[in-house]
């Protein structure tokens, strides 16, 4: 509890757990433990993040085909859902049944 609360008998105005001026939580043991527990799995995580497994050398272009070969996949399923090309002179060719100005 806060000193001024208990001094002078005063209540915590509004909710007592949220707001500018709430009560703070009581820190357990569990929650300690709780902390230490992620903190030891973020470091293990930045531990092995800092050793990559591929060299760079090795990492450079080392999927190039596959990702070429995903790419020509996406592009073939992109191009099936697309329509064919269409021409204004096929949709404009029955005008020219009478052509009388060309011999």
């Amino acid at each position: 509890m806060f000193l001024t609360t208990v001094l002078l008998r005063k209540r915590i105005p509004g909710k007592q757990w949220i707001g500018k001026y709430r009560r703070p939580r009581v820190v357990t043991i569990s929650m300690k433990q709780a902390m230490i527990r992620r903190l030891e799995i973020e470091a293990e995580n930045e531990y092995w993040l800092s050793r990559p497994y591929l060299t760079q050398e090795q990492e450079y272009k080392h999927n190039t085909e596959e990702r070429r070969a995903k790419w020509e996949a996406f592009k073939s399923l992109t191009k099936a859902k697309f329509p064919e090309h269409r021409y204004i002179s096929d949709h404009l060719n029955h005008l020219n049944v009478s052509k009388k100005w060309t011999s």
